[in-house]
């Protein structure tokens, strides 16, 4: 028998395994939405969380490679799917809304 859930949905319980942290808010949804780009201005609105905040944890996840930057103007950011560790990421992350009923992680609280 496993052990009962400490939170509401599976979703929670990653969040809260891996750490709920603004990188994280930035990454899932750049990992769940592998085909689009996206400014720093949309992944604000998307996340919840100020400019100066995405722009940091954009810089970390540009310099470790899971993140692609577009030299467009405005400058957009897509998951960069060409990473083996994204790729286990977004495998992952799709699993958990699979297994907890979901299409979309819940909105940011």
């Amino acid at each position: 028998m496993g052990k009962k859930r400490v939170r509401g949905s599976m979703w929670e319980e990653v969040e809260a395994g891996l750490g709920v942290g603004k990188r994280f808010r930035v990454l899932a949804h750049l990992a769940l939405n592998p085909e689009k780009a996206f400014t720093k201005y949309a992944l604000a609105k998307i996340t919840g969380l100020r400019t100066p905040s995405i722009d940091r944890r954009l810089k970390t996840l540009v310099e470790i490679g899971w993140v692609k930057e577009n030299q467009y103007k405005p400058k957009t950011y897509q998951i960069n799917l060409e990473n083996e560790i994204v790729k286990i990421i977004v495998e992952f992350l799709r699993k958990i809304l699979e297994m907890d009923g979901r299409k979309h992680p819940p909105p940011p609280t």
